[in-house]
Parts: C-alpha cells; sequence; structure tokens
C-alpha cells in the first residue's frame, strides 16, 4: 500500500484557495486534522483537498460548522468521503436543504402581507393578527417563524 503523501499548510491553501488562517480555523474546529512533522510544522493529507471543498461547499449552502462537523464525523478514521459517502452526506442535507427552501418560501410569500406580527403593527395587521393573537404563540415575528394565523395558541 502506498505511503499517504503529506503537503504542507501553504500547498493546502494554495489548492484549496482559503488562507492559512482559516485552515487553521478548520482544524480548531474538527474539520481536518493535521499531523506535525519533527520540526513540528503542520503536515495535512492531499485527500484534505477534497474535504474542505466539501466543507466549502456545505458552507456556501448555508450548513454551520456543526452540521459539516457532524457529517464528517460519521466517517471511519477521519477519512476523506468516498463517493458511497457523499451520496448519504447529499441526502442528509438535502434534507435539510428542503426545510430551509420551504422556510425561505413561506417567509416569501408572506413578506407582501405581513411584517410577521408581534413586531410593529401596521393598519392591515388586524387582519392576520385579531387582537393580537400572535402573542400568545411567544415573542417575536411569530407568523414568519413558521407559526399561522389558524394554529391554536402555544
Amino acid at each position: 500500500m502506498a505511503a499517504a503523501v503529506n503537503i504542507t499548510i501553504g500547498q493546502l491553501a494554495d489548492r484549496t484557495g482559503l488562507s492559512v488562517s482559516a485552515i487553521r480555523y478548520y482544524e480548531t474546529q474538527g474539520l481536518l486534522f493535521a499531523e506535525r512533522s519533527s520540526g513540528g510544522q503542520r503536515r495535512f493529507l492531499r485527500s484534505d483537498i477534497r474535504r474542505l471543498s466539501f466543507v466549502l461547499i456545505a458552507q456556501q449552502v448555508g450548513f454551520t460548522i456543526e452540521q459539516i462537523r457532524q457529517q464528517l464525523e460519521t466517517l471511519p478514521d477521519r477519512r476523506t468521503p468516498n463517493k458511497k459517502d457523499w451520496s448519504r452526506m447529499s441526502r442528509d442535507f438535502r434534507v435539510l436543504l428542503d426545510e430551509k427552501i420551504n422556510a425561505l418560501t413561506q417567509m416569501r410569500e408572506r413578506l407582501d402581507g405581513c411584517i410577521g406580527c408581534g413586531c410593529l403593527s401596521l393598519a392591515k395587521c388586524s387582519l392576520y393578527n385579531p387582537k393580537d393573537q400572535a402573542y400568545k404563540k411567544g415573542a417575536g415575528p411569530r407568523y414568519l417563524l413558521g407559526d399561522t394565523p389558524e394554529q391554536g395558541s402555544k
């Protein structure tokens, strides 16, 4: 079996487009792991290029560091995801993305008619929030947070 090829943090930065400080941050967050050379310098696997690419893509679509870490922690021995892993992870992320898309779609549909009730009270709000019923559901813009006027109070 061939030995893993190690690269420096600078080489990893060049390949990923990330700054060295960003790579160090991701390391402190448990998203990748460096080994140390005899001189104490960080050395990464070439496969960490793909691992960081996954992190960047996941962040770009709105996932948190914690959500990304949870996915990467499912991999044995901190390895880089293979095709089967990517398929499973993408299914998990797809569920979360669908939830975000639904929430954003609901918000977009409600923005024209209501600011969420419980905040600034437009004259029109009496149609959506008679007698300030939204307040009974909790603080904040309840209808933009997912509650509906038809739901009972909390």
